[in-house]
């Protein structure tokens, strides 16, 4: 009975379960500081900042984190959220540019920079990760003031690996002149575009004349740099123009202006724009090139005009047979050209549709004039025009065929819009280049071109092997055996 009573006690002693006691700490408590401790320690290795130099943040865009693009986008889409969030210090009097009312600027950068002067760089920053998770953070003790204690090197330091950094601390011009020289010896694109931007928020224009802005700029020739690219891909025109304006580049100033007729969609107030731009201080090519660009729209115009009315009314032929599949206006001047060159081909030079008026006005090289009318003639199947477009007369009355682009480059033309043996034939008879010649004969099949080659160069045997190539009995196999026979005859 002893024995049996020492075995009882022995198994609950020895049993993983305990009795209930008041001493004992509740189990679900426990269970959860030893959750604290396991994600404290955790987050020990995350935060390590010397452990992530060489890792690479991405967001769900697939976008690295820290660039500009980036943090547009992501400022952009929680700009809502995050202002909501906030605490109710930065309402009643903080330093932060939200609480300030928004001064009248005409400058308005992008939505990255109108709310605060704060850059979040990372996805996956501490305080998101203290949002998620409050009842495991660390005592505040732990953590660093990030606002006021970190330098401006360690600064543009966390910037480079995506981390929250606030510029906030950097106010006075000095300051912001220290972290912008730091950003740009970091050789950092991004960093040295962000930090440069916050001198152009509409609070800080405010406080300092814009002038000394630029004059800090026009000395640190990287962030100038970086800041005249960005403005012209964000297309913040006003603050573009008024930089170049103080940088004395008036033929960017120029340009920059001339590039605002992209915006224009109605083509009689582009034209009217293009005219005033005729007067800006242009390079002496850029002037040209201006002008040109004028004038064509206006000729564009008077064309459009004439030929849909021609259309709408079913008076032309031409037009009726091959109707506009698209208007001219806006077009390119190789484009007006070969649609003048398809519609207008036979119309005097006189006339602002004809192409001679068009080649003759705007000085179209031979060889581009050749190119175009050729395609649009050989669209057309008219052989003769083509045939005409390169027959001149000598002073004695001679005519002979003449290509300032190669007649290699005509028969390729003819051949892609479907030109007839006969007319191949022809022009590739006029390649001066034996082996062009022949491979072009060979690869188009113009046959009599081809033994007609041969022949004159007295190769039996490549004679003998291309009768193998044509059709047996046919007018080509009887050509070449007349010509083997002769060469037989001629050895003896």
């Amino acid at each position: 009975m002893s024995r049996a009573r020492a075995d009882e006690e022995e198994y609950w002693h020895s049993s993983k379960f305990r009795a209930f006691t008041f001493d004992d700490e509740d189990d679900e408590l426990s269970q959860l500081k030893e959750s604290k401790r396991a994600v404290n320690r955790l987050r020990d290795i995350v935060d390590d900042d010397d452990d992530d130099d060489d890792l690479e943040r991405v967001s769900w865009s697939g976008e690295p984190v820290g660039s500009i693009s980036w943090s547009i986008k992501e400022t952009a889409s929680s700009s809502t959220s995050s202002l909501e969030g906030r605490d109710s210090s930065l309402q009643k009097g903080s330093s932060s540019y939200a609480a300030f009312p928004k001064p009248v600027s005409s400058y308005s950068l992008s939505s990255l920079f109108k709310g605060e002067l704060c850059l979040s760089l990372s996805a996956l920053s501490d305080t998101g990760a203290k949002n998620y998770a409050p009842e495991l953070r660390r005592p505040k003790a732990e953590y660093k003031d990030y606002s006021s204690d970190w330098s401006p090197k360690d600064t543009v330091r966390r910037m480079q690996r995506g981390k929250v950094c606030s510029l906030e601390r950097f106010r006075s011009l000095q300051d912001k002149l220290v972290l912008l020289d730091e950003a740009v010896a970091g050789h950092d694109g991004n960093v040295i575009t962000a930090v440069t931007l916050i001198y152009f928020t509409p609070l800080y224009i405010s406080l300092f004349p814009i002038e000394i802005l630029f004059r800090e700029l026009e000395v640190r020739q990287v962030a100038l740099c970086h800041l005249i690219h960005f403005l012209k891909e964000t297309g913040e025109q006003k603050l573009l123009l008024d930089l170049l304006r103080f940088l004395d580049r008036t033929e960017e100033v120029a340009l920059s202006q001339y590039r605002e007729h992209l915006n224009i969609q109605d083509v009689e107030k582009r034209r009217e724009f293009l005219k005033g731009c005729i007067g800006l201080p242009f390079s002496a090519e850029d002037t040209s090139h201006v002008q040109d660009h004028y004038t064509l729209l206006e000729r564009q115009i008077i064309i459009e005009t004439s030929d849909r009315h021609l259309e709408t009314a079913g008076q032309s032929e031409i037009f009726r047979k091959y109707p506009r599949k698209a208007s001219i206006l806006n077009m390119p001047l190789v484009t007006t050209l070969f649609y003048s060159c398809f519609y207008h081909y036979t119309e005097a030079e006189g006339t602002f549709s004809s192409p001679t008026n068009l080649k003759k006005t705007f000085k179209i090289p031979d060889k581009q004039y050749v190119l175009t009318a050729l395609a649009a003639r050989a669209k057309l199947r008219a052989w003769d025009d083509v045939d005409a477009l390169f027959t001149t007369k000598n002073w004695l009355g001679y005519t002979k065929k003449k290509a300032p682009i190669g007649f290699h480059r005509v028969v390729e033309i003819l051949q892609k819009n479907n030109a007839p043996v006969q007319v191949l034939q022809e022009y590739v008879r006029l390649v001066e280049d034996v082996e062009t010649r022949l491979n072009l004969a060979t690869k188009y099949k113009c046959h009599d071109v081809v033994i007609e080659t041969y022949r004159d160069l007295k190769d039996r045997i490549q004679l003998t092997a291309y009768k193998c190539k044509v059709e047996r009995g046919s007018a080509d196999e009887e050509k070449i055996n007349s010509i083997l026979n002769n060469m037989v005859r001629n050895t003896y």
